[in-house]
């Protein structure tokens, strides 16, 4: 197995520099939010809408259910996030959809938004250009142009931080400067402290925590209210960063039905890894129920991991587990001898869906 602390072979495993590229996370952040700031929409958007609905898909998509968590306390009419080619029928001219494609060319979305154009719905466009970037354009949708060249999962900043500014911007929620700024702060100093590849030994949190599930399969636990998009969040760069397969579910659901699943198959049980995300916000009776869980499992002989967010508002507590999660994906693919960035089923589903 190689060692996370040998960083020549971290290098030579990750050679399409996805540690680089989550180490400059906290910058694409503030890009992002400039982005949002600088981008020309029309003083018509700036309307009372009935609902939201966020289009897009994977890596795109996350970046949509994270603002919904994060807003969901101060937003008045209802947020979805819709993976899909058609739209809810409830979409209209009185609603908002933003469509978020990184590539711009994610078959799923693109038919979502030419359903929200016969829909007549408020349309924001949210990509690096492709076909819908071509064809917002043509008909004058509103474009906002983010860089290209990254992985889709790897532009999280540029789908959640300029999503937030324009709802901002058009007055759907208010201001989240102060926020933002505490968020990235807040992940440059982790990123400095206990999670970059320097950072050695178990000092380094993430390192750590990817020892612990190395050849299991983790389980990834999290309170309902907010942290909901983080726990997709770290599920889904496990399984494209370290291309390895990874499960989850939701306090308080989990403990109505899941719960009892902690029995069989008995062999294969210790096989898994737990981790629990857990937030300072977290509502304490489901902050009871972890505890229950925890004592449940543990004592089937299952490591069950802690991980508590960081930092004073919501939103650096959000990012700091959704930092601390991509690196521990990183790596994970270490461990495996795996190169972070490619995702070649990805690539050949794409190959066999367009013949």
């Amino acid at each position: 197995m190689v060692s996370l602390d040998d960083l020549n072979a971290v290098q030579k495993l990750d050679r399409s520099g996805m540690a680089n590229i989550i180490a400059s996370f906290p910058a694409q952040c503030l890009d992002a939010r400039n982005i949002g700031l600088r981008a020309n929409i029309p003083n018509s958007f700036k309307r009372k809408y009935t609902n939201i609905v966020c289009a897009g898909m994977g890596g795109s998509a996350i970046g949509s259910d994270i603002a919904r968590s994060y807003i969901a306390d101060e937003i008045a009419i209802p947020v979805l996030v819709n993976r899909n080619y058609k739209l809810p029928a409830f979409v209209n001219g009185s609603s908002l959809v933003v469509v978020s494609s990184y590539s711009g060319n994610t078959e799923e979305t693109m038919s979502a938004f030419k359903d929200a154009l016969a829909r007549r719905a408020h349309i924001i466009v949210i990509t690096s250009g492709g076909y819908i970037k071509e064809l917002a354009c043509r008909l004058s949708v509103p474009v906002v142009s983010i860089p290209s060249g990254l992985q889709p999962r790897a532009a999280l900043g540029y789908s959640f931080f300029t999503l937030i500014t324009l709802l901002s911007r058009i007055g759907v929620i208010g201001d989240k400067a102060r926020d933002i700024e505490e968020a990235i702060v807040g992940m440059e100093k982790l990123n400095k402290t206990v999670l970059a590849p320097m950072v050695i030994g178990k000092k380094n949190v993430a390192k750590d925590i990817a020892r612990k599930i190395y050849s299991k399969i983790p389980v990834i636990y999290s309170d309902v209210d907010h942290i909901d998009a983080v726990g997709t969040r770290w599920r889904g760069q496990i399984s494209e960063n370290a291309k390895s397969i990874a499960s989850g579910n939701l306090f308080p659901e989990m403990t109505h039905n899941e719960i009892v699943g902690w029995q069989n198959p008995k062999k294969q049980l210790k096989n898994l890894a737990v981790i629990m995300l857990k937030d300072s916000g977290d509502n304490p009776r489901t902050v009871k129920r972890m505890n229950i869980v925890k004592k449940i499992v543990t004592g089937l002989d299952v490591d069950v991991i802690e991980v508590n967010s960081r930092g004073k508002g919501l939103l650096a507590r959000i990012f700091s587990l959704i930092y601390i999660g991509d690196y521990v994906s990183l790596y994970l693919a270490i461990l495996y001898n795996c190169d972070p960035t490619p995702v070649d089923r990805i690539a050949y589903l794409k190959k066999e869906m367009s013949g």
